[in-house]
């Protein structure tokens, strides 16, 4: 990747052309094998789309289909283009969707049959349409043009959990330098298989799968995520790395049956990331993958993975930790009670430039080029880092700070609680209150008062959940995140004030606040 500032061409072209690029695995569990070769034709298919509309270097190209091989195709080939690519969460509502269109100034969007009429009269391509551009081995694309080092590659548009997605522009010399990076940091991949299941439309599938085609591996790209079927390609095509978030490994593990029936031995690692992970979680995806390393991941989409990875030492990773510095990246903990935690700042070459469209935004987060990731962290004796939890996340009760990820790890060493998520519900004496819902391990029974009696049990009275709801599962939100904004207003509506007697009677008593 030396020399490369083109992000689209980021896998290289001299990669043998019959080597398998892509085993695509639909719903249905039938698999269609992409190789190299047909890769590279099919991205420079789409950079000569692109060019015979009349589209110019700088335009932004949208992307609104579900997972397939193609998508990649186009992602790479927009920016073969010279021009800038836009994923597009289809999952959002029409109006969020023509939000970010209207943003980014899209001019054209390549879309699947299933997501076209999300963009009315748009201008428009069907994915599946364009045809292939055969070209030499070794050859470069035709006009695929250097680019600057600020020029931009992509635009990566947030969750929008909290309002209107947001716009990320990324450069193509911070990406270019931040693929190289973490190239260095991965054991060598050719002839390894990736299992990504994410949706591509979100960083953690986009990347993880071009970083593995980088290195000359094969991604196994399943169309949708399902937890028996994810399961059951990791084993059918001898997955060597699976990537998820670990909300996707939490169903994963409820699949007794499944995991009873199959080999899942040719698994080597396990990369979770997007989301944070507890103790419990890891265990059970040890006992799934009994020959992996479970591997915790951190990264922002304004920030880049380029922060932690291994020890320089070799010295073993923390089973939580998300790792060691790398020494490529800039790091420090901010508002902490010392030097050991805080708020995490980044920077970096890959850091975005700005929010699109948002001075006031990129204020708050950009100072003299650190981001503020808004992410607690917190640090080891050996320079070992783990994440507590969002800032934004954290609610105050009676005056004490409530991390709803320290509460979540704390219940989920429960043997009998598989996942739980914890919101804040407003309360006029102590202004907030943890509501807790959970998810009981496969076979389990579950009553609230045990639950309660468990976190008075396992930490500060403050902390533990006032009301608890017990579901079958947690509510996913478009990145499979679960949906904690849903779940805070579903605590308002089953334990708000109508409901305000179930929390009436005896209380634990709570440590009065300073």
């Amino acid at each position: 990747m030396s020399g490369t500032s083109n992000l689209g061409e980021l896998v290289p072209r001299d990669v043998p052309r019959d080597r398998l690029w892509q085993i695509e695995v639909a719903e249905s569990g039938a698999v269609r094998e992409v190789t190299f070769g047909a890769f590279h034709d099919g991205a420079d298919g789409f950079a000569g789309e692109l060019r015979a509309r009349g589209l110019v270097r700088g335009d932004r190209i949208g992307i609104l289909a579900g997972n397939r091989a193609e998508y990649h195709m186009a992602y790479v080939g927009i920016m073969r283009a010279g021009m800038t690519a836009v994923p597009i969460n289809f999952r959002l509502p029409r109006a969020t969707v023509d939000h970010i269109i209207d943003d980014a100034d899209i001019r054209f969007t390549f879309a699947d049959a299933d997501r076209a009429g999300l963009l009315g009269e748009r201008p428009q391509a069907r994915i599946d349409d364009v045809p292939p551009r055969p070209t030499r081995r070794g050859a470069a694309a035709p006009g695929s043009p250097e680019m600057g080092e600020d020029e931009i590659a992509t635009i990566l548009y947030t969750s929008g959990s909290s309002g209107r997605p947001k716009g990320v522009p990324l450069t193509h010399g911070g990406y270019c330098w931040a693929a190289g990076v973490l190239a260095g940091a991965m054991p060598p991949m050719a002839g390894k298989r990736m299992l990504v299941a994410a949706p591509l439309y979100h960083m953690n599938g986009l990347l993880q799968g071009l970083l593995m085609n980088a290195s000359g591996g094969t991604v196994v790209l399943m169309r949708s995520f399902h937890a028996a079927r994810y399961l059951e390609a990791a084993a059918r095509h001898r997955c060597n790395i699976v990537t998820s978030i670990p909300t996707m490994l939490a169903l994963a593990s409820r699949e007794t049956e499944v995991l009873g029936r199959l080999d899942l031995s040719c698994v080597e690692m396990v990369i979770m990331g997007s989301a944070p992970a507890g103790e419990p979680l890891f265990d059970r995806a040890g006992e799934m993958f009994p020959k992996a390393v479970i591997s915790n991941t951190w990264g922002t989409t304004e920030g880049s993975p380029v922060v932690f990875g291994p020890h320089p030492e070799g010295k073993a990773k923390p089973k939580l930790s998300v790792g060691y510095p790398l020494r490529e990246a800039e790091i420090r903990l901010v508002g902490g009670q010392d030097d050991t935690e805080g708020v995490i700042w980044v920077k970096s070459r890959a850091v975005m430039p700005a929010y699109l469209n948002l001075p006031d935004e990129t204020a708050a987060c950009l100072h003299g080029g650190w981001y503020d990731t808004g992410d607690i962290m917190r640090r080891d004796a050996e320079n070992f880092y783990y994440f507590v939890g969002r800032a934004d996340d954290m609610f105050v009760c009676g005056g004490e700070n409530v991390f709803p990820g320290e509460v979540e790890r704390m219940l989920e060493a429960h043997p009998r609680i598989a996942q739980a998520s914890v919101v804040p519900l407003a309360d006029e004496i102590k202004g907030h209150v943890p509501v807790a819902y959970v998810v009981p391990a496969p076979g389990c029974g579950l009553a609230e008062d045990e639950v309660k009696a468990y976190g008075l049990a396992h930490g500060p009275a403050y902390r533990h959940p006032r009301f608890v709801g017990v579901l079958d599962a947690l509510p996913l939100g478009g990145t499979n995140k679960v949906d904690r904004a849903g779940l805070t207003l579903r605590a308002a509506r089953e334990f708000g004030p109508a409901r305000r007697a179930r929390y009436a009677g005896p209380q634990p008593q709570e440590e009065p606040s300073a």
